[in-house]
């Protein structure tokens, strides 16, 4: 039976995975760096990446037909280089799915990441809270996450080299790192809650009534990313953990009306504490 590319996804067997293999072709000739692990910076925490001993830089628009990111705060490049002794690839600035891309652009990053040789996807965002007891500033642990008001990465014709057809989501941030994350917390006195993601499309922020939604969906903290990352991860086997900055409290929640302007200031003012979270984790990893 022979699929058109709308009935899959818009993309014949293979040229997944080909599109993957030719950005990498890209990357490995300027550095043939092989990552443990892959750390993707939310809005506002993109300076983490000054601060690793850096081995190499690529700018996005260094990698043929590798989507870029337009939003503020986000600068758009891959960082190589080691926190501690563990090998590591920054992906300073990320792109999201409201800008327009399609989800094949959304997840490419992650897989090119994986293809590098990263086992470890660490997703960092800046979300608005709704669990209880949850204040601005805060740090949440992604224990899980719900992802169904935003379409699935692994949509059309399966990619066998990627993974199964019907990946196993019973345990998508991997508990050993949740342990590492609780460990590192503890170890710096660095207050952290928990809780559940939950990824709508963007880029208008929610209504007080979404909101509603979300909390009874069982839902901690909201945004605009990171769940069809680790879904695409998650298909090719990466082990994966999450950090949320809760930069705002979500609509309904707080009287104040929400801007990214106001998002990134308070992940900036926050980001010493994330980042040094973060690096203790990895530095252990």
């Amino acid at each position: 039976m022979i699929f058109s590319k709308e009935e899959t996804g818009g993309y014949y067997m293979g040229e997944k995975a080909d599109r993957v293999e030719r950005c990498l072709a890209c990357v490995r000739k300027i550095t043939g760096f092989q990552p443990k692990v892959a750390l993707v910076l939310g809005s506002g925490l993109g300076d983490l990446a000054e601060q690793i001993e850096i081995t190499a830089t690529i700018a996005y628009s260094e990698i043929t037909d590798f989507p870029q990111s337009t939003v503020a705060g986000h600068k758009g490049r891959f960082v190589f280089g080691y926190i501690g002794k563990t090998p590591l690839v920054i992906m300073q600035g990320r792109v999201h799915y409201y800008e327009g891309y399609s989800m094949e652009d959304v997840v490419l990053p992650v897989r090119l990441m994986k293809e590098m040789g990263a086992e470890i996807l660490f997703l960092t965002n800046a979300a608005g809270g709704l669990g209880d007891g949850f204040s601005c500033g805060d740090l949440m642990l992604i224990t899980d996450h719900i992802s169904c008001f935003v379409p699935n990465p692994l949509l059309g014709r399966n990619e066998d080299r990627f993974g199964v057809r019907f990946p196993d989501m019973s345990e998508i941030y991997n508990r050993s790192l949740q342990d590492c994350i609780r460990k590192s917390a503890k170890e710096l006195n660095i207050p952290l809650q928990e809780g559940v993601y939950l990824q709508l499309t963007g880029p208008s922020y929610e209504s007080p009534a979404e909101i509603r939604m979300c909390k009874a969906l069982g839902a901690s903290a909201v945004g605009m990313s990171t769940a069809v990352e680790a879904i695409a991860a998650n298909h090719m086997g990466m082990q994966i953990c999450g950090i949320s900055f809760i930069s705002n409290l979500a609509a309904g929640i707080s009287d104040k009306p929400l801007c990214h302007e106001e998002v990134k200031e308070a992940a900036d003012q926050a980001a010493p504490m994330f980042q040094q979270l973060v690096k203790h984790v990895i530095a252990n990893l």
